[in-house]
């Protein structure tokens, strides 16, 4: 039983278990207002499974892809991917076990859904190569992400209405523009292995720039989203408070490059949840 215990241990710190938080709050607002209101135990369930299921199998085939240079990596060496707690065969299994959940988990939730799980997996899978010719890597694993939104409103829907399309956008360039920052810490390491980011091609000050004008989008998008999807003022204090907090992780990046990840990890997590509470009370008000 300890054993069992401690492989879970390891496949969750191999897939970064607690960063779900990202997409998860985005997906369940999606469903929110599509619903105007709840929208069922069966798609919340179904719903958390997608969103799990498809980021483990890109978590997964990102480690197995990427083991070469994590293994160089001085941030990344203690990986289990790495340090031999667990084999390529195993990574590639739980890939492959979790892609086909997603799957037929998508097959449940509308026909609409499940077309679409294709190219969404190659979406998701596709930006464990980007880093090796593109800077645009950034970008792509925002519209990973992205993507969660709009799955939201298809899964009660069916269909993908332009405000989910705002909402999905705003979250491209949130993701983007945090995974910038983020990418600040591995800015030498990926110039010496001629890694394609952008922080190792334009340097800090450029980033830090560029993740910023990301972010001013993303407000301007989920104000748009806001007006377009015609919530209320908890809707708009949600974007307001997400403003601040984007703002927040910026001051703390620019202040000290050893907070990048309290600002990855704790400011952005509390801008979901906090977000999505909002978006609950905007319906529970009506």
């Amino acid at each position: 039983m300890e054993r069992l215990v401690k492989k879970i241990r390891d496949f969750n710190e191999l897939v970064m278990f607690q960063h779900s938080i990202f997409s998860l709050p985005f997906i369940f607002i999606a469903m929110i207002v599509a619903s105007d209101g709840w929208f069922g135990s069966s798609l919340l369930i179904l719903g958390a499974l997608a969103a799990i299921s498809a980021r483990n199998a890109a978590m997964g085939f990102n480690r197995y892809v990427d083991r070469v240079y994590d293994k160089e990596n001085p941030r990344t060496s203690g990986r289990p991917s790495v340090d031999g707690r667990i084999d390529g065969v195993s990574i590639v299994i739980f890939t492959v076990v979790n892609a086909l959940v997603f799957m037929v988990v998508a097959y449940f939730i509308n026909d609409l859904a499940f077309y679409l799980s294709f190219p969404v997996l190659l979406v998701l899978l596709s930006y464990s190569y980007f880093k090796r010719f593109s800077s645009m890597a950034h970008i792509v694993l925002g519209i990973s992400l992205g993507l969660a939104p709009m799955a939201g409103a298809i899964a009660v829907l069916g269909s993908v209405p332009m405000w989910s399309i705002l909402l999905s956008i705003g979250v491209v360039f949130w993701v983007a523009g945090f995974d910038l920052l983020y990418s600040l810490q591995d800015m030498e390491f990926d110039k010496a292995n001629n890694l394609h980011s952008i922080p190792s091609l334009y340097g800090s000050s450029a980033t830090l720039k560029i993740s910023a004008f990301f972010h001013i989008l993303t407000v301007g998008f989920w104000l748009w989203f806001v007006r377009n999807a015609e919530l209320g003022i908890f809707a708009m204090v949600a974007v307001g408070f997400s403003a601040v907090m984007l703002m927040y992780e910026h001051y703390l990046v620019r202040k000290d490059f050893t907070k990048i990840d309290r600002a990855f990890f704790t400011v952005n997590g509390y801008l979901g949840f906090v977000f999505i509470g909002l978006i609950i009370l905007d319906k529970v008000a009506v």
